[in-house]
């Protein structure tokens, strides 16, 4: 297949890596020293799954001179789409399926609103991966999963565009599970994320520090609830006791693990604040349903970390 990965981060560069080593025709869209590393040395993939380099890399910082695609893997971070969806539809043709990978869970419908709701393949990433350097991904832990499923999707019955790019994750060594309901993945992968992140960022505390103090446990408790509320108020049919068993993963994850949300607030860069607890308050507005923890935090931090401007 024909693939172009915007993007080329963690997400991007490992999944766009795999597929381009086992034989795909793969074009990265980078920029800066990455993008020139890429195309001088490789895209190299330090990953604890066996290290890789993709030797020549196709790469570019023109998403326009690529042209029409089988597929695209959009693994740019929420608050660079606008830009990115201008030039898409460059990309797209009738056949063309737009995996998206942000986390939240407006993405989809911000990118069905520049290329059609049939293009676009709800997906979920689930892997512990960053930049480790010009031109070099590093893969250091995670299942290494990349789930997606269409739009309206019955299950058990994907279509053969959905079969397809399942087949060809999992046969260039990494995983493509198939979702039960991929509306319900996404809203549980907010409902970890989000509350972590915005309490994390707040506190300016690890996992650890938060699941082991009663008080701060209690409230990330009570910030997934809020979550949970949301979600099914919007008609997601999330398991039962979905916080329960959100809570237990919270207990298995390193003490030390933040968010890439806390990261980037720390240091001063662009974040995803918007797209996260920023979408948590304007759904819950949007549905009647009531998240005060969430509009408190979306206060601090909105407060706390002006928005950096996009470098």
């Amino acid at each position: 297949m024909r693939i172009a990965v915007l993007g080329t981060g963690g997400i991007g560069g490992y999944f766009g890596g795999r597929l381009a080593a086992s034989g795909h025709d793969v074009t990265f869209v980078a920029r800066g020293p990455h993008l020139e590393a890429i195309r001088e040395h490789g895209l190299v993939v330090r990953s604890v799954a066996g290290d890789f380099t993709v030797q020549p890399a196709q790469a570019t910082d023109d998403l326009t001179s690529i042209g029409p695609v089988d597929a695209v893997l959009l693994a740019v971070k929420t608050w660079q789409l606008p830009p990115v969806l201008e030039k898409l539809p460059a990309l797209v043709a009738p056949h063309t399926a737009v995996i998206t990978v942000q986390n939240g869970v407006e993405a989809p419908d911000q990118v069905a609103a520049a290329v059609g709701r049939g293009a676009v393949l709800p997906g979920i990433a689930k892997i512990f991966a960053h930049v480790d350097g010009p031109g070099q991904v590093a893969h250091v832990g995670g299942p290494a999963s990349l789930a997606l499923d269409g739009w309206s999707a019955t299950p058990g019955a994907p279509s053969e565009r959905v079969t397809r790019l399942r087949e060809a994750v999992t046969a260039s060594g990494a995983a493509s599970p198939v979702p039960d309901d991929i509306w319900a993945e996404l809203w549980s992968k907010m409902l970890f994320v989000v509350p972590f992140g915005g309490l994390g960022a707040a506190l300016d505390a690890t996992i650890g520090e938060l699941r082991s103090r009663p008080s701060s446990r209690l409230l990330l408790e009570d910030a997934m609830r809020e979550v949970e509320a949301l979600a099914r108020a919007r008609g997601i049919r999330l398991p039962a006791r979905v916080v329960e068993g959100t809570m237990a993963f919270v207990d298995d994850q390193p003490a030390d693990a933040t968010t890439s949300l806390q990261r980037d607030l720390l240091e001063g860069r662009p974040s995803e604040l918007d797209a996260w607890t920023g979408a948590v308050v304007r759904l819950g507005a949007e549905s009647g349903v009531d998240v005060p923890l969430h509009r408190l935090l979306l206060e601090v931090l909105t407060s706390r970390h002006p928005v950096a401007p996009p470098r």
